[in-house]
């Protein structure tokens, strides 16, 4: 269960959205956090990749590097 205060501007855009849809205020709450978890998910990994190559822990190709190595034009 998870309980949030949203300001007030905010409050009455959901209130509008879930209004004029039909839907929830939880419908769309809810569909907001997992598209944003997801990005932040992605971030996450990239961020921790990112810090394997510049510290010298993981090897990078070029794209031409892959596009050879699966047998494709460049």
């Amino acid at each position: 269960m998870l309980a949030i205060r949203l300001p007030a501007d905010l409050e009455a855009r959901l209130v509008d959205l879930a209004a004029r849809t039909g839907r929830t205020k939880t419908f769309y709450a809810r569909l907001a956090i997992e598209r944003y978890l997801e990005d932040l998910e992605d971030i996450y990994l990239a961020d921790k990749e990112l810090a394997k190559v510049q510290a010298g822990r993981s090897k990078t190709q070029s794209l031409a590097q892959v596009m050879k190595a699966h047998g494709l034009a460049g």
